[in-house]
């Protein structure tokens, strides 16, 4: 092990430390009120949110609609370049309302999968880096062999996956609703990309991103296709996470993210093959 790695190690177990405390806090403090999620003085206060303009020729995305949409609305730097990492964490934090341990994580892990430290700075689109945070099988994106840049949304499967509630009358995506299209995706993949690669860890990303659309947005779909194609905040919105010290890496697991994977497990293996015609 590297000094690197056992650094990254020590980290990471401290970060879990502060997570679990802060994770106790929220459960013995009252909830933020509506219209007060974004603190005070940031972007998206009380659900104004700074003008949102599309990426242009040269600006630099990633696989993440939550980071571009910062970077759209300028939150990040609009060209998605030099990117101090401290900046990410902050405004993960927030914007989104994930807690200071969990945007702190997330941010470190893609510093040490980066090779870099913590006080640096990156582009978006060094991000999309294949098996590192990006991964097959998205629910927004083609598979890198289809699509190695990974900059654009895929609409057709972002219209699927928003047309895909149980629940026909409902305007909210549900948990089944995401295990289903995900065993979907990862099905196809596996049929079509001689490249396929999807190991446990990038399972469990997979489910993670996917399960922000219901802990984030709470499964709202009009503000969904609005955050998903176009990678901009809806005007108004504010986090479904009222959480006092923001959705902790503990609470999302356990409560989410782990229910996602199994039952997305579960839809994988009761796929059956289809029966060929006798004769053909």
């Amino acid at each position: 092990m590297t000094r690197s790695n056992i650094l990254f190690f020590f980290e990471t177990l401290y970060t879990f430390t502060w997570d679990a405390l802060l994770a106790a806090i929220n459960l013995v403090t009252p909830s933020l009120k509506p219209g007060h999620i974004v603190p005070k003085g940031s972007p998206g206060e009380g659900g104004k949110w700074p003008e949102y303009i599309a990426p242009k020729e040269g600006d630099s995305r990633c696989a993440c609609p939550a980071l571009n949409a910062l970077a759209n609305h300028g939150i990040l730097p609009r060209n998605g370049r030099n990117i101090p990492f401290k900046d990410m964490t902050h405004a993960c934090h927030t914007s989104y309302n994930f807690s200071s341990s969990f945007s702190y994580l997330t941010v470190n892990y893609a510093v040490h999968m980066l090779k870099r430290n913590y006080n640096d700075s990156f582009d978006l689109e060094e991000l999309n880096q294949h098996n590192g945070i990006e991964h097959d099988a998205s629910l927004f994106r083609q598979d890198a062999h289809f699509d190695p840049s990974q900059a654009k949304p895929h609409i057709p499967y972002i219209n699927e996956l928003l047309s895909s509630s149980v629940e026909d009358s409902s305007s909210l995506l549900k948990l089944e609703d995401l295990a289903q299209f995900s065993a979907k995706r990862r099905s196809e993949g596996k049929a079509s990309n001689p490249e396929f690669s999807l190991g446990f860890l990038h399972r469990i990303f997979g489910s993670s991103n996917s399960s922000t659309l219901l802990v984030t947005f709470g499964g709202h779909i009009p503000a969904l296709r609005t955050f998903l194609t176009e990678e901009r905040i809806p005007d108004g919105w504010e986090s479904s996470v009222r959480s006092r010290k923001g959705l902790t890496f503990a609470a999302f697991n356990i409560g989410t993210v782990n229910k996602l994977e199994s039952a997305t497990e579960k839809y994988m293996k009761s796929e059956k093959p289809e029966e060929k015609p006798e004769g053909k």
